[in-house]
């Protein structure tokens, strides 16, 4: 961990000690102040010194050394100022960017950077409404501003102010050609939830209609489709947008399942759910969908059948939910439970061999094996049994 530490400050630093040894280099060349360009050069090749023995703290003094002796330099304060947030002395950040857009004599490219900056201070210092102006403004005098446009969503987001996220994420969409409609459908999702919550169904039914245009796979615009048409009664509608929700990604299957059977028992349409589980099974890989089709089995056909079932699929998807399920229907049976200790037998084989026996307390790795030194991390004696691992 030291050695990655010091070569990250290494690096952080070294972009400042390239603009301050141009600065030697160019003022150098002009023969201008040849006494302050000799001090510079010298604390400048002391500072690198110690950044390239490693000792950070005290070339980054040096480099403030530097930029405090070179005050008319525009790239040099701004660097002065980053570093300044960086140390966590956002208000001495703040003076210096502020102090560099009211400068007259800079031009628009360096306005810009300064009021990025300034801004960047105000969002550090958690000046939300300050950073909001600035970067207002910043995006009014320069349309091509991505990086302005992007910390107004971030504000926006911060503020629950949906519709100007959504408003200033279409402006960066427009400006940077970066896709935001999944973004975008989010932020209407939200406003969705907030008029629904209110009792406002219209207006949560727009904002939803919204969220399918800007991303038409939008999982949650689902969800709350489902969710407001089943509150409203509507439930082959409520079903419709479950499926569809859970088709888009299954992996919310769990989330989806219980509205999704109580609007079907609603319709009336218990083969459906059963075709649409069965379905599922062959996309989502979870115990969900087969612990639900296993309770509708049990229902229309009987515990054993049921019992049949589960102890199948967990053949091929060992769960210890399943697990729990099945031993539940073997005891509500009361049929011989040598079958099912069997199957609980296979179960427990797959689950061990599965799960990892070693884990890196440093970094979470997870092994079958043992390693003295961790694959993931490099740590040595690291790796260590978990606590229900033995070898016998």
């Amino acid at each position: 961990m030291a050695f990655v530490s010091e070569w990250f400050w290494f690096f952080l630093f070294l972009p400042i000690a390239a603009i301050c040894g141009w600065i030697i280099g160019r003022r150098g060349g002009q023969r201008h102040g040849e006494n302050q360009v000799s001090r510079l050069s010298s604390t400048y090749f002391r500072g690198l010194n110690y950044l390239l023995n490693e000792q950070p703290d005290k070339a980054i003094e040096l480099f403030l050394h530097i930029a405090e002796l070179d005050k008319e330099t525009f790239e040099t304060q701004v660097a002065l100022g980053h570093l300044f947030r960086r140390r966590g002395e956002v208000d001495r950040a703040i003076r210096l960017h502020q102090g560099l857009v009211h400068r007259t004599d800079l031009n628009d490219q360096q306005r810009v950077q300064a009021l990025l900056a300034l801004g960047e201070d105000y969002m550090k210092s958690g000046l939300l409404d300050r950073a909001e102006t600035v970067f207002t403004e910043l995006a009014q005098i320069d349309q091509r501003a991505p990086q302005a446009l992007k910390h107004l969503i971030g504000i926006y987001q911060a503020e629950r102010d949906w519709e100007k996220a959504i408003d200033n994420a279409s402006r960066y969409e427009e400006v940077s050609g970066e896709p935001m409609g999944k973004l975008i459908a989010q932020f209407e999702c939200e406003l969705a939830d907030r008029h629904r919550g209110a009792g406002n169904n219209v207006q949560a039914r727009e904002a939803i209609a919204r969220a399918y245009q800007a991303d038409a796979m939008s999982v949650r615009a689902g969800i709350l489709e489902g969710r407001l048409e089943g509150d409203a009664g509507n439930a082959e509608a409520a079903v419709r947008a479950f499926e569809r929700a859970a088709r888009n990604d299954p992996d919310y299957l769990p989330e989806i399942l219980p509205k999704l059977l109580e609007n079907y028992r609603k319709v009336g349409d218990m083969g459906g759910a059963r075709a649409f589980l069965s379905e599922m099974t062959e996309h989502y890989r979870g115990i969900a969908p087969v612990l639900a089709l296993t309770r509708l089995v049990e229902e229309q056909e009987g515990v054993a059948p049921a019992r049949a079932y589960l102890g199948s699929q967990l053949k091929d998807r060992p769960s210890v939910r399943g697990e729990s399920a099945l031993i539940e229907l073997t005891l509500a049976d009361g049929a011989d439970p040598t079958a099912t200790l069997h199957d609980l037998k296979h179960i427990t084989e797959q689950l061990l061999v599965r799960n990892p026996a070693y884990r890196c307390t440093r970094c979470g790795f997870g092994a079958r094996t043992h390693h003295w030194q961790c694959p993931s991390c490099k740590e040595w004696g690291t790796v260590k049994p978990l606590l229900n691992f033995a070898v016998l």
